[in-house]
């Protein structure tokens, strides 16, 4: 189903604007459809894609065991529509940073808050906000050309859409004030090392091999990746003693489900495991 408000025009149209959203074989796939190659996050295209993540977290409590946030055209996203927010600062100065509480925020916290496991395909470039929905993602699919930058600071700005966060965690401090203070450009191959992408692929690939992850992701224990997430986001902030209990406890919840007897009896008969998410 496509999330949006304008059909598209033609088959040669570079997308309908605003972001469809699919599920087949318990996969969510969310596609970026900004009016350009670019997908410049505007007001319509910030709402659409808060609308697709609501629904997401509500699929995800049924049917949906894994999703896919990717783009149409030649980039991810380039982060804030700056014609936009130019208009706004000249216009309405008042509520030029009104998408940040009303768009970006919720929408950070409605990715990192899912309870199944999401990829980033990435292709092009992937900057600013752009970014930070990429780092959303518990795993990252890039294409060869991909460029990704936090590039705030070039608009004398700092940072939003939890970037400073997320790279601080994943990269360190030094890393991060070198990228977020003299803004520069990192490669595919860059975040890879760095451990910010789980895979490079060859350009033109990233959605399909995101499609690919998910379905895998999808086809897994659905209760042991829920627990195995929580796991994740709390590990950073948790003593050890901490730690061990909580994964002592998780243990024994997830001993209890079909899907971990299923296992277990696979493993016994020398065959594969099939996984129901229960």
């Amino acid at each position: 189903m496509a999330v949006s408000e304008r059909p598209r025009a033609s088959s040669e149209s570079p997308a309908t604007h605003g972001v469809s959203y699919e599920v087949t074989d318990a996969v969510a796939v969310i596609e970026l459809r900004g009016r350009t190659s670019g997908n410049a996050l505007d007001a319509h295209l910030r709402g659409a894609l808060l609308m697709a993540a609501r629904r997401l977290t509500t699929d995800a409590r049924r049917e949906v065991r894994a999703a896919l946030i990717t783009a149409h055209g030649r980039h991810f996203c380039v982060g804030q529509d700056l014609k936009e927010h130019a208009h706004l600062l000249k216009t309405s100065p008042a509520t030029a940073f009104a998408n940040i509480p009303d768009h970006y925020n919720p929408l950070v916290k409605e990715l990192h808050a899912l309870p199944i496991p999401l990829v980033v395909a990435v292709e092009g470039s992937c900057v600013g906000a752009g970014l930070g929905l990429a780092l959303c993602a518990d795993v990252r699919v890039a294409a060869e050309g991909a460029r990704f930058a936090t590039a705030f600071g070039g608009v004398a700005l700092a940072s939003d859409s939890g970037v400073a966060r997320a790279l601080s965690r994943q990269l360190g401090p030094s890393r991060t004030a070198g990228l977020m203070l003299l803004g520069d450009a990192f490669s595919a191959w860059d975040a890879e090392q760095w451990g910010l992408v789980h895979r490079v692929v060859a350009d033109g690939s990233a959605a399909a091999e995101g499609v690919a992850l998910a379905r895998a992701l999808a086809a897994g224990p659905t209760a042991a990746h829920r627990e195995t997430k929580a796991l994740l986001r709390s590990a950073a902030t948790t003593a050890l003693p901490a730690a061990l209990e909580r994964e002592s406890v998780v243990q024994r919840r997830l001993g209890t489900t079909d899907d971990h007897h299923e296992a277990v009896t696979a493993f016994l008969e020398r065959r594969g495991p099939v996984f129901r998410g229960r």
